[in-house]
């Protein structure tokens, strides 16, 4: 199938709402690349997102996760906008090689983006803001990637610049699109994975008890928060030819919107689906989707949650909900929370 929104049908929910402000002879992001566009931006970049390659950013994440922590004042903070926020722009700021100093100029970029590239429905005033944000992204990254062809290093814009297969290489645009990708969805959707994480622990007590005990389950109980309450709740492709599924005749051009949050919570498939259980045998979901288009980041989302999640409940093993609660953002596609007020019971 297809997930090129210019190759579906006027009216339908890809046309109208993905592909609405592209034009023809723009290439679209990777999330909405078809072959064999897509099989060879792909195979320049996977290298750095290999699970070994993730896993060489385990210390630094947790240098940052502890910095992060030591900048929370007071006993009541909203988690979102005092951690699980800062923590992956944090981090990815450092993989791609950016100053210290221009981190909160980066983030502030970075959340503005965030706010309509995903909306179908922004106002003028965001609309204005994201592109105000997004061009200055791009003329940061454009600088970058100059300054790092006269001096290599060890981090993700240079890997990006010595990709090579077969003899391609990626192109300035294409390098440029793929730092705002990471920023624009890897950002969001591990801060919420953060957010909703704790929030499943926090709303079960023994759970939260389960893990501090024993912080070795870290792994399986970042998938079982990933299958409880997905970060990203629906995915879609296009049909590329004319097709029945179960009986029901779809066209080809036509949107095909699945549920992932609702394939996680399967009967079939998962033993009691609305429980919360952090020593489930079977971690799998469809979280991170499935294909050709399996998401690039997802061992460095949940390196990312691994790490933030353990170093909050160290640092306050005693955490609980706030009286101030909490408000889930409104961002089609992403189930997460623009605040969520926790407090430090010493």
């Amino acid at each position: 199938m297809w997930s090129d929104p210019r190759k579906a049908n006027p009216g339908t929910f890809s046309a109208e709402f993905l592909g609405r402000n592209m034009s023809e002879d723009e290439d679209p992001s990777m999330l909405m690349m078809d072959e064999p566009d897509h099989r060879r931006l792909r195979s320049l970049v996977s290298q750095s997102f290999t699970p070994a390659a993730v896993e060489r950013w385990r210390d630094r994440t947790r240098d940052v996760v502890e910095r992060v922590l030591d900048g929370i004042e007071g006993d009541e903070f909203d988690l979102i906008d005092a951690f699980a926020g800062p923590v992956p722009t944090v981090v990815i700021a450092e993989m791609l090689g950016i100053d210290p100093d221009m981190h909160d100029q980066f983030k502030t970029w970075s959340d503005v983006s965030v706010i309509s590239a995903f909306n179908p429905f922004p106002t003028e005033e965001q609309r204005q803001a994201s592109d105000e944000a997004y061009t200055n992204l791009w003329n940061f990254f454009d600088s970058e990637i100059a300054e790092r062809r006269k001096n290599l290093g060890d981090d993700l814009l240079s890997d990006m610049i010595r990709a090579e297969e077969n003899g391609d290489k990626l192109t300035v645009v294409e390098m440029i699109r793929q730092a705002n990708l990471l920023l624009v969805a890897g950002n969001v959707t591990t801060t919420d994975l953060i957010g909703n994480g704790v929030k499943a622990l926090l709303d079960h007590p023994d759970q939260w008890q389960t893990l501090l005990e024993d912080p070795s389950l870290i792994n399986d109980a970042v998938e079982e928060m990933l299958r409880f309450d997905s970060p990203v709740v629906n995915s879609g492709r296009i049909a590329n030819r004319d097709m029945e599924i179960e009986g029901c005749p779809v066209a080809k051009g036509e949107s095909l919107s699945t549920s992932l949050a609702a394939a996680n919570h399967d009967p079939e498939v998962y033993p009691n689906p609305t429980e919360f259980d952090v020593t489930r045998e079977d971690t799998h979901h469809q979280s991170f989707g499935g294909g050709r288009h399996l998401c690039l980041g997802s061992h460095l989302a949940r390196l990312e949650a691994q790490e933030a999640i353990l170093g909050l409940m160290r640092r306050y093993p005693n955490l609980a909900h706030s009286e101030r609660g909490f408000t889930h953002h409104a961002i089609p596609s992403f189930r997460g929370m623009s605040s969520f007020w926790v407090k430090a019971n010493r």
